[in-house]
């Protein structure tokens, strides 16, 4: 059973980057459907006035903690977990382990092009994989239901949806069960860094808890999702005090 801190409620996996892709392939081999979530400061955030996406959560059937402030959290409340386990870095391991086992995987989302980019990027990393197929984000109504086919009838076990949060999240728990026996982790914009469209911080912004600032800066549209960290530090803060 694995150990979980509650952050703001949103209960977070205490694993490891192995002990989750660990995880992920016993449930691949027991041939049982699994959602995968990866909680930082925003997702945490949204989940305090999104119930939907805090029930989601509640009952994903893990959640790593992807993102410097919930290991700060942690530490607010005298706890610690193992490791930060950034969805891409576990993204990355999955389909590392994919490739050895030439586990059946679909790569879903992103803009036209960036998760067959994505594909064959991680291909010229980790060898050959069994891929099923590849779709961007956007998508009709019965293009939708093709996908969805698409999916079930080529046997995907390993499945990766990048339709940011919480629509990704959102769509893996209406659908998880119509996929067939699959994992389905949600990515948000890793596709994007996977595909070349972008940049990934520098390893010592990364280890130093500053990636964030480092995609503020690349991208500074985001300067309103942004907003979400201050008010999670002190939301963080005020929970501490009522305990």
């Amino acid at each position: 059973m694995t150990s979980t801190i509650h952050i703001l409620s949103v209960p977070i996996g205490n694993v490891t980057k192995e002990e989750a892709c660990a995880f992920a392939f016993k449930c691949i081999e027991e041939g049982r459907a699994a959602s995968i979530a990866t909680a930082n400061a925003e997702m945490v955030m949204r989940a305090q006035s999104d119930e939907e996406l805090a029930d989601i959560l509640r009952h994903a059937d893990l959640v790593v903690p992807d993102g410097a402030g919930v290991l700060w959290a942690a530490e607010q409340i005298g706890k610690q977990f193992k490791e930060r386990v950034a969805g891409i870095d576990l993204a990355c391991r999955l389909v590392g382990e994919a490739a050895l086992r030439q586990t059946p995987v679909y790569f879903f989302g992103g803009a036209e092009g960036v998760a067959r980019d994505a594909a064959a990027n991680l291909e010229k990393q980790v060898g050959k994989l069994h891929i099923v197929g590849t779709h961007s984000g956007f998508f009709t109504d019965e293009e939708e239901r093709q996908i969805i086919e698409e999916i079930r009838s080529g046997g995907t076990q390993l499945l990766f949806v990048a339709l940011g949060v919480p629509k990704q999240e959102k769509w893996i728990r209406d659908h998880l069960y119509e996929l067939g026996p699959c994992v389905c982790m949600g990515v948000g914009g890793s596709l994007d860094v996977l595909s070349g469209r972008l940049d990934r911080a520098p390893k010592w912004m990364q280890e130093h808890r500053l990636e964030w600032l480092y995609r503020l800066l690349k991208e500074p549209t985001r300067i309103k999702r942004m907003m979400a960290l201050p008010q999670f530090v002190a939301a963080v803060k005020r929970d501490k005090g009522a305990k």
